[in-house]
């Protein structure tokens, strides 16, 4: 064995697929169990979608529509991720670990102003 290899990336091929998707998994319930802005955001992406099935008037439109959604709920796994593994280094106070807590949270800001301004600006355009 290589002395650089990481033994926990063994799996190869359809194996690797099978175990990625089950990671993934267990990710998404680890977040919607213990991340509360994860699950608001989350339903709140789901409200919007369904939203979006009765304002867009065609696919482009609902994909446009849901797209800042799903890009919220993905930058707030990510900052959710960063949360996790600074305090899982160390929960005592440090400069460094509180402006990466702060960077994931100004990246789930500049998603969430996306999305409003997305729907105010379609909403805005179709209906005004």
């Amino acid at each position: 064995m290589e002395p650089d290899k990481n033994t926990k990336k063994g799996k190869k091929g359809f194996e690797r697929v099978v175990a990625a998707f089950f990671y993934s998994k267990d990710g998404l319930s680890a977040a919607w169990r213990e991340e509360a802005a994860f699950r608001q955001v989350l339903i709140l992406a789901i409200l919007c979608g369904i939203a979006a099935i009765f304002v867009g008037r065609s696919w482009v439109e609902w994909v446009l529509l849901v797209l800042p959604c799903v890009l919220s709920v993905l930058v707030e796994l990510i900052n959710s991720a960063i949360e996790n593994a600074i305090d899982f280094t160390s929960t005592n106070l440090h400069p460094l670990a509180k402006k990466a807590k702060d960077m994931g949270s100004a990246a789930q800001l500049v998603a969430l102003v996306f999305w409003v301004g997305v729907w105010i600006g379609f909403l805005w355009w179709r209906y005004v």
